[in-house]
């Protein structure tokens, strides 16, 4: 099989590096929730996704935030995930394809290239006040290169470890880039108090995703398994571009599980409503809003330390539906919050429950599909979930319109919570799911 080659060809040759056979060794006698970080060129990976998660973290709270100062409109600020879910929804198909097919570090670095150029030219946008349509002209670009960007970087994973370390290895990926998220949003915040203008923050993002690229040139990377050439013809090429679909339609419990992030954030989309919050209903300014943002950030890095050195689940699908309903209590509680602290500890916990739901996601992707598909199946799985962050501050904008934004929150709320338990019912795997290597299907 792919993986058993995966395994077999995965020795690290460097200093302080360790070969798979060790790695299960030590992971058969001890825990170790390090046991990923030996790996020479994962640690170059989370380096450069923390940057990349940095990058976009500071230029949602600067576009989020000069938006609003301009327009003073929800609807506008629900046309920012609108213009970056387009791309998402017409490329997830190619995206997934060309990381299968080609270098998957190939794509993430000319996806980069894309995201810095389009910083630049937000840079160029915020100096001169330019217009709305070419501001959502560089979010679409950027929207673009993220749909490519990450199936490719989620399936690169199991091309610098071994199946073995892939939860860990989940965890702590998750853990880096929420810890930028953290610092992105606060920097972001403070460089537009300081500044009095979210121009150079901009500019700052495009230097983070040229760094990024750099270190995926260092990268050294085992070669990915790819399907035999098929025959040229229209059809065999659209049933490869699909077969991401067909593959998670046939497997429950990843489907259950992608459902479920989908619609959470989706109905919960709180996050998208924070300038608002921050100006209209706390009243704590450019720098309260970085610290806003920055809050679920924060309690999904310290959620995700608490799995790194906790042992693998053992009863995954349960974990996950009581995390997403948490995640749905903690949406009502903020949206009738109207104290700053109050605030910020309900968006803290909305961070933890989700980056448990991101480590199950994440880990039953890698290790129930095969290699030559990983980057399919990956592209749709961010789909659903570009789609719900997208299409959920798209949607939490226009309701946050016509109702105001304390209802539109309570109501995604209250949403959420009624998804876990149609999902629970609908799937019974997930409610049977124990490990997250076990096959219940």
């Amino acid at each position: 099989m792919a993986q058993d080659r995966q395994k077999a060809n995965l020795t690290e040759s460097e200093d302080g590096d360790v070969s798979s056979t060790a790695l299960s060794a030590k992971e058969d006698s001890v825990h170790d929730p390090y046991r990923s970080l030996h790996f020479r060129d994962f640690r170059l990976l989370l380096l450069g996704m923390f940057l990349a998660m940095f990058a976009r973290q500071m230029m949602t709270v600067a576009i989020g935030w000069e938006l609003y100062e301009r327009t003073g409109s929800a609807l506008v600020l629900g046309g920012v995930g609108l213009a970056q879910v387009i791309p998402l929804i017409a490329l997830f198909l190619p995206a997934g394809y060309l990381a299968d097919r080609y270098s998957r570090r190939s794509v993430i670095i000319i996806s980069q290239v894309v995201f810095a150029l389009a910083a630049l030219g937000l840079t160029a946008l915020s100096y001169q006040q330019g217009p709305l349509l070419l501001i959502y002209g560089c979010l679409v670009a950027m929207g673009g290169a993220q749909s490519f960007s990450n199936p490719a970087s989620t399936a690169l994973v199991s091309q610098v470890v071994p199946e073995e370390v892939y939860e860990n290895a989940t965890t702590w990926r998750s853990s880096v880039s929420q810890l930028s998220a953290v610092l992105g949003p606060a920097s972001g915040g403070l460089l537009i108090g300081l500044l009095h203008g979210a121009t150079l923050v901009y500019t700052g993002s495009a230097g983070a995703a040229i760094v990024f690229v750099l270190l995926l040139v260092l990268m050294r990377t085992r070669q990915q398994v790819r399907q035999p050439e098929r025959p040229a013809g229209e059809r065999k090429t659209l049933g490869s571009l699909v077969e991401g679909v067909r593959f998670l339609g046939q497997t429950p419990v990843m489907l259950a599980a992608i459902t479920l992030d989908l619609f959470a954030v989706l109905l919960g989309g709180a996050t998208t409503l924070l300038p608002i919050y921050a100006k209209s209903i706390l009243h704590v300014g450019p720098i309260g809003l970085g610290w806003l943002q920055a809050a679920d950030s924060l309690g999904a890095v310290c959620m995700a330390l608490v799995l790194a050195h906790k042992a693998p689940f053992k009863r995954a699908g349960r974990t996950l539906l009581l995390a997403v309903t948490g995640f749905g209590v903690a949406t009502i509680i903020f949206g009738v919050s109207h104290w700053f602290w109050l605030s910020f500890l309900m968006l803290f916990f909305l961070g933890a429950f989700d980056s448990i739901s991101v480590v199950i996601r994440t880990t039953l992707l890698l290790l129930r599909t095969p290699d030559e598909m990983r980057g399919r199946v990956g592209a749709v799985s961010s789909l659903f979930i570009g789609t719900s962050n997208q299409l959920g501050g798209f949607e939490s904008g226009l309701v946050a319109q016509l109702i105001g934004p304390v209802l539109a929150v309570v109501t995604g709320g209250i949403g959420t919570i009624l998804v876990v338990a149609l999902v629970a019912w609908y799937w019974p795997e997930m409610r049977r799911l124990s490990t997250l290597r076990e096959n219940v299907e």
